[in-house]
């Protein structure tokens, strides 16, 4: 038995989209940052059959399996049973599958003594959702061309962030990411621009990290997750992750940046506000946002690690 632990991690750069070829690639690159405190733990054992429980119920999930079938057929595995929790709400907008999938494939990896480097382990993770690649490196990561394996763009030590989570909903959306992505390429007028600018976003952000520019990085991340959610409301049928109180939390950081505040919001396909602030400032958000009538959770989370094995 081997288990391993992932973290989640939010994109500052978005991707909203995939490439129309094999291999699960974005359409766009994309720049995230690794969280720590929120995590999916996933053991791996022998077994007679293939079997997969997520907190707790057996759950038939045709992404695991489809992504365990392949790593089958590669490495000639024995059949697994698979156990995954998560600490935080699962396919709410926290990103539980880009954990979820980083934390399988690094324990698959060990479980099997498979010798795979991060790069490997990266390109396998993103075959089961695009994101997970990003999770298997901590820090400041990215996902761009060629290869599309997660690259460490710097460690977590290099600019200790802190990310402020307000929770407005534990539902599950309605509507996948997955789903929702391939609605706003084919439907979406805008579709098109959104591609083609996101590499001047991702290298605005780049040299952003790199001179720890806060207000450089706060003017492009706010402006890629408002893009993205552009095309969510001009897909066809439109497609709305928001609640009313993700609504009110955008607007109460930018009442707190505008009275002095170190923060920024983001949101990925789904009801939750990720106020990124410096240490400094974070007491201050967190407290503002659990004002904000329908938040019913606050989590506070710096940066965290990439993907690992651990110990019961």
């Amino acid at each position: 038995m081997t288990q391993a632990l992932a973290h989640p991690n939010i994109a500052l750069v978005k991707y909203w989209g995939k490439q129309d070829r094999a291999g699960n690639m974005p359409a766009t690159p994309n720049l995230s940052i690794t969280l720590s405190e929120l995590c999916a733990k996933t053991r791996v054992s022998d077994s007679d059959q293939f079997e997969f429980q997520l907190n707790g119920q057996v759950v038939d999930d045709s992404k695991v399996k489809t992504l365990v079938d392949s790593m089958t057929q590669e490495f000639n595995l024995p059949p697994m049973r698979i156990e995954s929790s998560n600490n935080f709400p699962t396919s709410a907008g926290l990103a539980s599958s880009a954990a979820g999938f980083a934390a399988l494939v690094t324990a698959i990896d060990a479980h099997c003594q498979l010798g795979m480097n991060q790069a490997l382990r990266s390109e396998w993770a993103r075959r089961g959702s695009a994101s997970a690649a990003r999770s298997v490196c901590g820090g400041f990561v990215a996902l761009v061309p060629p290869d599309w394996q997660a690259q460490s763009l710097a460690p977590s030590k290099h600019w200790p962030l802190e990310v402020v989570i307000a929770i407005t909903s534990h539902d599950a959306k309605g509507v996948s990411s997955t789903d929702g992505m391939e609605r706003s390429r084919l439907t979406s007028p805008f579709y098109n621009q959104w591609v083609r600018s996101a590499g001047d976003d991702y290298a605005e952000a780049s040299v952003a990290i790199a001179e720890r520019d806060f207000a450089q990085l706060a003017s492009v991340a706010e402006l890629s997750c408002l893009k993205m959610h552009s095309l969510m409301l001009t897909s066809r049928p439109a497609l709305s992750y928001w609640t009313p109180a993700s609504l009110a939390c955008m607007d109460r950081v930018r009442e707190l940046r505008n009275s002095g505040e170190a923060v920024f919001f983001t949101i990925d396909a789904g009801p939750q506000i990720k106020a990124v602030c410096l240490p400094e400032s974070a007491d201050q958000v967190a407290k503002a946002l659990a004002d904000v009538p329908g938040v019913r959770e606050i989590l506070r989370c710096p940066l965290g690690e990439g993907a690992r094995v651990i110990d019961d």
